[in-house]
């Protein structure tokens, strides 16, 4: 019987994934390797006010050195939404003493979801 209840909540728990659970938590610990898996092939970037189309390689050297310069100590996502295949989340990133507005754009492709568009900006 347990069992079947594990199981049970198992699948509740795929229909229910939040892709931004694992972006999270590579934005907060700066992981800039791990974070770039989650880019589409090509991606808007946006650190402090400087855009960049980028390739996946081009942004993560970007985000490695955004992360370089302001080591984080905290994320947390304030809002999300969006439809099944295109969603995004607002949160607010804590990182070399200084607080960030962070916006993540996410579609899904092929069953599997990559970040469109990252913008990271100083909150006034």
């Amino acid at each position: 019987m347990l069992f079947l209840c594990m199981g049970l909540s198992a699948s509740a728990q795929n229909r229910s994934y939040d892709v931004f659970i694992p972006i999270s938590k590579y934005m907060k610990s700066g992981d800039a390797e791990k974070l770039s898996a989650w880019f589409a092939d090509n991606l808007e970037i946006t650190i402090l006010s400087s855009y960049n189309n980028s390739s996946k390689s081009q942004a993560k050297q970007i985000i490695k050195s955004f992360f370089n310069s302001y080591t984080p100590r905290s994320f947390t996502i304030d809002h999300k939404a969006g439809r099944s295949n295109m969603k995004y989340a607002l949160g607010v990133l804590n990182a070399g003493g200084e607080m960030f507005m962070v916006t993540i754009f996410v579609s899904c492709k092929d069953s599997s979801y990559k970040i469109q568009q990252l913008k990271i900006e100083r909150m006034e």
